[in-house]
């Protein structure tokens, strides 16, 4: 049996309220939708206070009130009309736009879903006027310079809209989120949110510091450190928060654009590759982070609602957030060693870092490894160093008497020990034995100190050899290992394409991938680091991050990979026995070096036990 073709529609135009219906699908997904939109025109008005007051989580009323500009009279009802607005007038204004709203659509799309009403008064008008976006209406109204927007009843002209929303719980939820990202941007404005008549949330004006502590609590202040540089047209600020502070889920990330929220790929790739070789597993880092950049150099007009933005030189922005957040990691917590003595010196603010993006490394001690990296010779070479280093009354073992498995340090030396320097001297004090093969144990003036000397040693070799053999961002090329037989696989056209266009940069990640025919690549060489991995999979990965991101964070990712690996063979290995002098001289190699503080693989490389907690734990005072 036929089907038979469905009847010829005519071509017509789309009732108004229809066509407003259909923007408002694009703007107005919940009430946080709302709630953003109203914020961000009250912002525009110059408001220094805001109070929101909401119903059934959004769903049954939001009224957003401001002491902003108000609007003129005679403007009130253009402010509803489509595509209507103050922000912009011509093509040199959407290129240039400097205000949080500008597309002139929020309140047309929200009155064709809900029921909108407008109050405002300018400062030098008798009264209020309040106008109804269903019926054009204007009354006179009591209310003081500002302007007041009603929305009752969202959806209930498009209830099959309304059943997709959550409970009120949960919209209240994101109403509150709305109203956070707001404020944490916008540190001289007051916020106040009531649900139901009660107070849930008020934000008075105050500096940036004390708004960020407000909003998101002291414990992220506590766990994070201050961003401030300035990279050419690029201005980035904010604070990122410790690798240690890492979450489970990517709910406490925040970037802003030019005083907006965005949720910008670009940024957020920047950000996880400077926690690359600090985050362990699947962790997501923690940071809210401001990027000034003038308006023409960036298009905020690819989104209706205003959530993404296009960068003109994409590579550019990724580049200075990526080091800006790696200068700001860099600095260990061994060269200080903060020990209060209520808790974990780890959960403890850091100092700011006076370095900028392009400052150059911390020095490291003057060794050049071998092409064999042995453990043994590093802390010979190590011990060395720190024997030239070390004060003349500082207490040295024999060579021939290695400390191991929790073996007490020798009385003799422990007499030395108790008179020579005091412990303050070195953040991460003196060595006192080693213990199942695996850690260092230490004294300071805090403590006890306890190190993972295989994760530490691997994490001094790894930045060692990052500073003598460069980072990857130079034209260093990855030594490459020839495949006997070329591996060859069917290829996508994009694969191809990346293949192609990028041969220069396949050369220096030392693979050699070029066609074979139409339609197949084969793999020539790979890293010879990595010359037992999967040839195929190695290089469509590749291919794929090059179609994707830009080359040069894939170089440095591969390079630091490569020498991650050889750090790891070239680390001291679990039951070494090491003397006195080599624990030491482990510590003082921490002390000097960057991002210390964890492995290369996000594993803590130290602890610290402060004397409060082991009077805790034995009781002691009770």
């Amino acid at each position: 049996m036929s089907i038979l073709p469905p009847p010829r529609r005519p071509i017509r135009e789309l009732p108004d309220e229809l066509i407003s219906q259909i923007a408002a699908g694009e703007v107005v997904e919940r009430p946080a939708s709302v709630v953003r939109e109203l914020l961000d025109n009250a912002l525009d008005a110059g408001a220094a206070q805001i109070t929101v007051r909401l119903s059934a989580g959004g769903v049954r009323a939001i009224v957003v009130e401001d002491d902003g500009a108000g609007i003129p009279d005679n403007e009130l009802p253009l402010a509803l009309r489509r595509h209507a607005t103050s922000k912009i007038g011509s093509l040199s204004d959407l290129e240039q736009v400097g205000t949080m709203g500008f597309r002139g659509e929020a309140l047309a799309a929200i009155g064709s879903v809900a029921e909108l009403s407008i109050t405002s008064r300018t400062a030098d008008g008798p009264h209020a006027q309040r106008i109804d976006a269903r019926t054009g209406e204007m009354a006179p109204a009591a209310r003081a310079t500002g302007t007041t927007v009603e929305v009752r009843e969202l959806f209930f002209s498009t209830p099959a809209r309304r059943k997709f929303l959550k409970t009120d719980a949960t919209e209240l939820g994101h109403c509150l989120e709305a109203v956070r990202r707001h404020a944490l941007v916008h540190p001289d404005v007051g916020f106040a949110v009531w649900h139901e008549g009660k107070l849930v949330e008020q934000l008075r004006a105050a500096s940036a510091e004390q708004r960020l502590r407000d909003v998101l609590g002291a414990d992220f202040i506590a766990a994070s450190r201050p961003v401030a540089v300035q990279v050419g047209p690029l201005a980035i600020s904010g604070r990122v928060g410790l690798p240690e502070a890492a979450r489970a889920r990517a709910d406490l990330q925040y970037a802003y654009v030019n005083g907006r929220h965005v949720r910008d790929r670009l940024i957020g790739h920047g950000v996880r590759a400077a926690y690359e070789d600090v985050l362990h597993g699947s962790r997501q880092p923690s940071y809210v982070l401001r990027i000034d950049i003038a308006p023409d150099r960036v298009d905020v007009n690819v989104h209706p609602t205003k959530i993404e933005v296009r960068f003109r030189d994409s590579r550019e922005v990724h580049q200075a957030v990526r080091r800006a957040v790696e200068q700001a990691l860099a600095p260990s917590r061994t060269a200080d060693a903060p020990g209060d003595e209520t808790g974990d010196p780890l959960a403890e603010p850091m100092r700011p870092s006076s370095q900028t993006v392009d400052a150059p490394p911390s020095p490291m001690p003057a060794w050049r490894p071998p092409p064999q990296i042995q453990g043994t010779l590093v802390l010979q070479h190590a011990a060395a160093l720190h024997a030239r280093e070390m004060p003349p009354d500082w207490p040295r073992s024999p060579s021939a008497a290695p400390v191991v498995n929790a073996t007490p340090v020798p009385a003799s030396a422990s007499a030395s020990a108790s008179t020579s320097a005091p412990t303050e001297e070195w953040p991460l004090g003196r060595a006192l034995a080693q213990l199942g093969g695996l850690y260092v144990l230490a004294e300071n003036r805090h403590g006890l100190v306890i190190v993972d000397m295989h994760a530490a040693h691997e994490r001094i070799v790894y930045e060692q050899l990052k500073a003598r053999l460069g980072d990857g961002s130079g034209e260093r090329t990855i030594d490459s290992q020839p495949l006997l037989i070329p591996a060859t696989f069917s290829a996508t056209p994009n694969e191809v394409a990346a293949a192609e266009s990028h041969t220069a940069t396949l050369a220096r990640l030392g693979l050699d991938v070029a066609p074979l025919s139409p339609g197949v690549l084969a793999v020539r060489a790979v890293p010879a680091a990595l010359r037992d991995a999967d040839a195929v999979a190695l290089a469509r990965s590749v291919l794929a991050e090059l179609s994707e991101h830009e080359a040069s964070a894939l170089v440095q990712r591969a390079h630091d990979e490569i020498l991650s690996t050889m750090a790891c063979h070239g680390a001291v290995r679990a039951n070494r026995r090491l003397t006195l002098e080599e624990m030491n001289a482990l510590l003082r190699d921490m002390e000097r070096t960057e991002r210390a503080d964890l492995c290369n693989h996000g594993r803590p490389t130290w602890r610290q036990v402060t004397i409060r907690e082991l009077d805790t734990l034995f009781l002691r005072g009770r």
